[in-house]
């Protein structure tokens, strides 16, 4: 009989920002399966699991992986950080099933589980205070996937519909200049370099860091692949260092 394999959010890796669910999930498995470095924050957690890991840009093959051992009969614990339903692996292991399903008998769709998680633009969002507390939009800045014309057109269309904005994946050694780049085109598009906005680095984790600041100076603020970028929307405000986007209620 095949295993069950548990496509688990495990928020930013801290057994306290994990969700019962997930955890839970995690501790009954017989192998955890994930990116290296989402593995190394719950081996501490699990320290007698097996388990199974790959590079970045090998996502695909761990995949695969997670469908083998469950033909194998292994439960299987496959973590994503945040939710694994944004920017996560839920998706692409659906997209595989069929190829399983059509040549292994045992599995289905009811052996995949997915458990949510807390993802950054929610423990982000705690930590600044209430920057999507009205309508938002979430968009990578990662053009791996993603044309950069169609990230573009995103930033514009968000600005123009005076969303709450989060930024996933905002710089790297690659694309160290991505976030000055959309903050132009937000700036292009109508948005007030006075807007209120900040950003939180290493959420969840040690030397959690954050900052409020202006769109203006958001601009030549320097962030990393761990770092989640808020914009606000017109009306949203920086209220005793924290960043407020109102709710309409009237005070």
């Amino acid at each position: 009989m095949a295993g069950i394999i548990y496509i688990i959010g495990m928020g930013p890796g801290d057994k306290d920002m994990m969700t019962a669910q997930a955890y839970d999930a995690m501790e009954h498995a017989d192998i955890i399966v994930g990116y290296t470095v989402y593995v190394d924050l719950v081996k501490d957690i699990f320290p007698t699991k097996e388990f199974f890991t790959t590079p970045m840009r090998q996502e695909i093959e761990r995949c695969r992986a997670c469908y083998d051992f469950a033909i194998e009969g292994k439960n299987v614990a496959f973590i994503c950080s945040g939710d694994a339903g944004i920017y996560g692996m839920a998706a692409p292991m659906f997209e595989l099933l069929p190829e399983y399903v059509n040549t292994n008998s045992e599995i289905s769709a009811d052996n995949i589980v997915v458990i949510p998680g807390v993802t950054a633009a929610i423990s982000g969002a705690a930590v600044l205070g209430a920057p999507i507390n009205h309508d938002f939009c979430v968009i990578s800045l990662s053009d791996l996937l993603t044309p950069w014309e169609v990230i573009e057109k995103r930033l514009k269309a968000a600005i123009m519909g005076d969303f709450a904005i989060v930024l996933y994946n905002p710089s790297s050694k690659k694309r160290h200049d991505y976030l000055e780049k959309a903050v132009k085109i937000m700036l292009e598009a109508g948005a007030d370099e006075n807007r209120a906005c900040g950003y939180v680095e290493n959420i969840g984790r040690e030397g959690t860091k954050s900052v409020t600041l202006p769109l203006g100076e958001l601009k030549t603020s320097q962030v990393n692949m761990f770092t989640t970028v808020f914009i606000g929307n017109s009306k949203s405000e920086i209220i005793n260092g924290k960043l407020v986007t109102k709710r309409g209620y009237q005070i």
